[in-house]
């Protein structure tokens, strides 16, 4: 059976035993699904989220329209493995995908440990959302940065996208001649073609920016309105403002066309961000920014509109990561997961609806490498990021760090060997206390579950000693 088969199979089987099961949507019309995906927008970078220099009219008007989702989560610190985990609705054991080329980046006589191989490409055989919502009956188009692998086989196209506009980053050159930062325009236009195009059935649109990745573009006319600006207390970079900007007015060209084509009552719009926030835009009071695993550089802003379904203004507080899109996507399609294949996550359904779901259903996070360029936050003066395991589970995190469980003794050492951290989320959002030795019992319950889910995922540690 070739994949081609076996994906059209998917649409006659039931989803087998994933580690996080969903429930069948009761809605009867089948909505269009447009996913939102910003590159590096951290959870503080919108107005309703607090900036006291960015402007986001159409991203703060779609968080008054649906629900927004406080403490909602990428599944890693940088853009490749949270992409493939959104994509996969998988884990990172899972794939591979740990970082952006490779896990060894930095100092490497800094590295006690020798890190896991990273991979570039979602392997063929990794049956992706936009596969499983074709076996549903949708058209699915993707608009702009991909950054899962770049042969024909790994492209959009060969992952189950009817329509692929995989769009590299324009160089500052382009960007000079075009007018068009980051391609803003041209992605969203792209995606507003499509719904056009299919509007008269089921579609699901991945919009995904390439703002606001670093380095700034943003027309004259935005940069000239900044600059006119104060600068906040918290948000101080009127360039990246403008880009930020640039960015929500894409998204509400989007909304726009949504609302133009009569299709706004049955179509579900989801916004959110890849990975945390960049340095050049604080974060605060969350510890740290993108390539760690610390808050700023997971914790991601994220909203839900669903007219009919999901009630305008609504707030919710239960943590939620990006793997919960798959299920929830063909939870709301009504459609069917793959047999066989597993899926990390949950379907939001029943949050949208604003009906109780467990909030110590436990978040993972696993990156088995080295991020160079330490920034504020980070656990030294060396690395962003060390080799680590992070688990959420209700108030409580606690990060699992590779190098001195792998060489100094692991559990046997806990209370003197520095290996795990413990923080109260609820107490302590900057995670600037550490109850690791205070709270023993709660810091060994949380240390079994990342042992549980390392054996249940087959994930590897970066546990030999590097020669």
């Amino acid at each position: 059976m070739n994949r081609r088969q076996f994906v059209k199979l998917a649409s006659t089987v039931t989803l087998a035993a994933p580690s996080r099961v969903f429930a069948k949507s009761k809605k009867a019309s089948t909505p269009n699904i447009v996913l939102i995906f910003i590159d590096d927008m951290g959870w503080r970078d919108t107005t309703y989220n607090g900036s006291d220099l960015y402007e986001t009219p159409n991203i703060d008007g779609l968080s008054k329209q649906g629900v927004v989702f406080s403490d909602a989560y990428a599944c890693a610190g940088n853009c490749a493995p949270s992409r493939a985990c959104l994509i996969s609705g998988q884990y990172t054991p899972r794939h591979g995908i740990y970082a952006v080329y490779h896990t060894k980046r930095g100092p490497v006589n800094h590295m006690r440990v020798e890190p896991v191989p990273n991979t570039s490409d979602l392997a063929p055989a990794n049956i992706t959302i936009a596969e499983a919502m074709k076996s549903a009956g949708y058209a699915t188009g993707m608009f702009g940065k991909w950054h899962l692998g770049k042969d024909d086989n790994v492209l959009p196209k060969a992952q189950g996208f009817d329509v692929d506009d995989n769009i590299d980053p324009p160089k500052t050159s382009t960007f000079k001649e075009t007018d068009d930062p980051k391609w803003i325009y041209k992605i969203t236009k792209g995606a507003c073609d499509f719904m056009e195009d299919n509007k008269d059935k089921p579609f699901f649109c991945y919009v995904s920016h390439h703002a606001t990745h670093m380095g700034i573009q943003a027309r004259e006319e935005m940069y000239d309105r900044f600059g006119k600006k104060e600068e906040g207390d918290l948000h101080k970079n009127k360039k990246f403002a403008a880009m930020n900007a640039q960015m929500d007015d894409g998204v509400g060209m989007v909304l726009d066309k949504i609302k133009s084509l009569g299709i706004e009552d049955n179509t579900l719009v989801v916004f959110t961000s890849d990975n945390g926030g960049l340095p050049q835009s604080s974060q605060q009071p969350l510890r740290g920014f993108k390539g760690m695993y610390y808050e700023g550089g997971i914790r991601v802003p994220m909203i839900a509109r669903w007219p009919g379904v999901i009630k305008p203004g609504t707030k919710c507080d239960t943590p939620v990561v990006n793997v919960d899109l798959y299920p929830t996507f063909l939870d709301v399609a009504n459609g069917k997961a793959v047999k066989g294949k597993a899926l990390d996550g949950r379907s939001l359904v029943r949050l949208f609806k604003g009906q109780k779901d467990p909030k110590d259903v436990p978040v993972f996070w696993h990156f088995p490498g080295y991020l160079d360029r330490p920034n504020p936050g980070s656990r030294d003066n060396t690395f962003r990021a060390r080799p680590v395991t992070v688990v959420r589970k209700g108030d409580w995190k606690l990060h699992l760090f590779h190098e001195e469980w792998s060489l100094d003794g692991g559990k046997s050492k806990i209370d003197s060997n520095n290996c795990v951290e413990l923080y109260n989320l609820a107490e302590d959002i900057s995670e600037k206390k550490d109850l690791s030795l205070s709270n023993k019992g709660k810091r060994d319950e949380l240390v079994a579950e990342v042992l549980a889910w390392i054996e249940k995922t087959g994930a590897k540690l970066a546990s030999e000693a590097n020669p």
